[in-house]
């Protein structure tokens, strides 16, 4: 399909940490960023994505109450054969206690504003890289939709993740730092239901078996705190949607649940649900653009 597809994206997805203190209590760190805007714009075998947190969405602009969080999010991705490339850039900043009440008893929801962290900073660095085992399974219509799948297919995904994930807590007290790189394997299975032609749906399952390398430093502190880990994840999602060769639209349901294993013991350290629903359209490529991504191609009898 020789067009550019024009996309929005609206989501549920937040960031969120659980961080011990010293009295053994948990602070559930939350940003002030209900809701994720994205847009979109593929072509032929490359993509890019642009994502934010805009305050006319609702439950991103309670900054009295819970602070002004910032949300960047850059993805680029790049599909050669069978093979999909992704490469994304993250940045997150200014969080607040989920659970201010655990620590202050006379604090009234609604009313009184949040224990807050406004210099929590989450720097990400990543990307993965899988391969479709079944040629006649379309991935690109399935999690970019850059693609319109005509019959019921599925395929298992080998999909290798990595990335580097820099965590930087600034207090008036101290500033401590947490630098961390992930790998993990994946057999990520999808199928997709086509009916009616144009409508479809899609079931993903992802089971992830990794290993993290982490370094902990604080200042005044000399010798850093160095760990490695074996996350088990297991992800999963259901999506509706229809496909036409102009227009797109649909919406996803997905659960992600890690355990995380450190030093003999395992707990849960995500646990979360979300949604997205999506609409695009796509339109035929300007001449130039035609030329720049093929700049080989030459009409007939030239």
């Amino acid at each position: 399909m020789d067009k550019i597809l024009l996309k929005v994206n609206v989501d549920t997805q937040t960031e969120s940490y659980s961080v011990k203190s010293e009295n053994s209590s948990d602070f559930r760190l939350e940003t002030n960023n209900q809701l994720e805007l994205s847009l979109s714009l593929d072509y032929d075998f490359i993509g890019v994505s642009i994502g934010f947190s805009p305050k006319f969405l609702p439950g991103n602009n309670e900054n009295e109450l819970k602070g002004e969080s910032t949300y960047q999010d850059f993805s680029f991705r790049f599909f050669i054969g069978q093979w999909t490339q992704t490469l994304q850039y993250k940045n997150v900043k200014s969080f607040y206690v989920e659970n201010t009440e655990d620590f202050i008893p006379s604090w009234i929801k609604g009313q009184d504003p949040y224990i807050q962290f406004p210099d929590f900073e989450t720097i990400f660095w990543g990307g993965a890289t899988s391969f479709v085992l079944n040629p006649n399974f379309s991935l690109r219509n399935v999690v970019y939709n850059t693609e319109w799948q005509l019959k019921s297919a599925g395929s298992l995904i080998p999909t290798l993740r990595y990335g580097y994930t820099n965590l930087i807590l600034e207090s008036d007290d101290s500033n401590s730092f947490e630098k961390s790189f992930d790998i993990s394997l994946s057999p990520d299975y999808y199928y997709t239901y086509v009916f009616q032609k144009n409508w479809f749906a899609s079931l993903f399952l992802s089971p992830g078996l990794g290993i993290r390398f982490s370094t902990a430093e604080e200042e005044g502190v000399d010798a850093p705190e160095k760990k490695t880990s074996w996350p088990i994840s297991f992800d999963g999602g259901l999506q509706l949607g229809y496909s036409s060769s102009k227009i797109i639209f649909g919406g996803n349901f997905n659960f992600e649940t890690t355990w995380y294993t450190s030093d003999n013991t395992t707990n849960i350290t995500n646990n979360s649900l979300y949604a997205k629903v999506y609409v695009g359209y796509r339109f035929d490529a300007p001449r130039i653009v035609k030329k720049i991504v093929h700049p080989r191609k030459k009409k007939r009898g030239s």
